[in-house]
C-alpha cells in the first residue's frame, strides 16, 4: 500500500514538473488566463491593472485625501514612484476609514482589486467565474477576496462599498447574511467622508 501511494506522489511530481500549470484549479486561473495585469502593492490590498494609462484614471476617479502626503518624499522620487503612492495612499486610506466606520479593525489578508478597462470587460469576467451574466456596477468575489470595478464607472463610494464586503466577511468568524452585509456596505459607502 505504501509503495503504490508513494509510487502515485512520484507520478504526480513527475507530472507537475514536465507539465507546470495543467493541473490549475481554482477561479483565478480562469480569470487570469487572458489578461496581462500589473501588480501596485499597498499596506492592505494588491491592485491590479493592465496599463499605466488605467492606473492614471483610477487616481483621478478615487477622490480621497488621508492628508498624510509627505511633501519631501514627493520632491525626491520619480513622477511614477510619487504617483504610486498617491494611489497606495488613497487606497490605505480608504480601507483604514471602511474598517474604523465598522468598527472590525484586524490585520487580515490583503484585497485584491481588479481595474477592468471596460464594463464589458468587467461582465467577461463574473461570467468566467460564476458562468452567469453579470448585472453589477461593481462587484466581490469572496471565494478570490477580489474586488473588481470598471475604470469607467468607479468612485470612492464604489470602492469602499466593496471592500466593505471583504473585511465584514474576513473579520466576522461566519459570513452574515448577504441582506445584512449589503446594508453594511451601504453604510459604509454614504459616510466615507464624515
Amino acid at each position: 500500500m505504501l509503495i503504490r501511494s508513494s509510487a502515485a506522489a512520484f507520478i504526480f511530481l513527475c507530472y507537475m514538473v514536465l507539465f507546470p500549470g495543467t493541473l490549475t484549479v481554482g477561479l483565478s486561473a480562469e480569470v487570469n488566463e487572458d489578461i496581462s495585469w500589473y501588480q501596485l502593492e499597498t499596506r492592505h490590498t494588491i491592485i491590479h491593472y493592465q496599463n499605466t494609462e488605467n492606473l492614471k484614471r483610477f487616481d483621478h476617479k478615487i477622490a480621497y485625501h488621508t492628508g498624510k502626503w509627505g511633501v519631501l518624499g514627493a520632491i525626491f522620487r520619480s513622477n511614477s514612484e510619487a504617483h504610486q503612492d498617491k494611489i497606495r495612499k488613497k487606497v490605505d486610506g480608504i480601507f483604514e476609514k471602511v474598517q474604523q466606520l465598522l468598527g472590525m479593525r484586524k490585520r487580515m489578508e490583503k484585497v485584491h482589486i481588479y481595474i477592468c478597462r471596460n464594463k464589458q470587460q468587467l461582465h467577461d469576467i463574473y461570467y468566467k467565474i460564476f458562468r452567469k451574466p453579470c448585472r453589477y456596477r461593481a462587484w466581490y468575489a469572496h471565494e478570490l477576496n477580489a474586488v473588481y470595478l470598471n475604470i469607467k464607472d468607479l468612485d470612492e463610494g464604489m470602492l469602499s462599498h466593496e471592500l466593505a464586503h471583504s473585511i465584514i466577511d474576513h473579520y466576522l468568524l461566519v459570513r452574515p447574511p448577504r441582506a445584512s452585509a449589503e446594508i453594511l456596505a451601504t453604510y459604509v459607502d454614504r459616510h466615507l467622508f464624515d
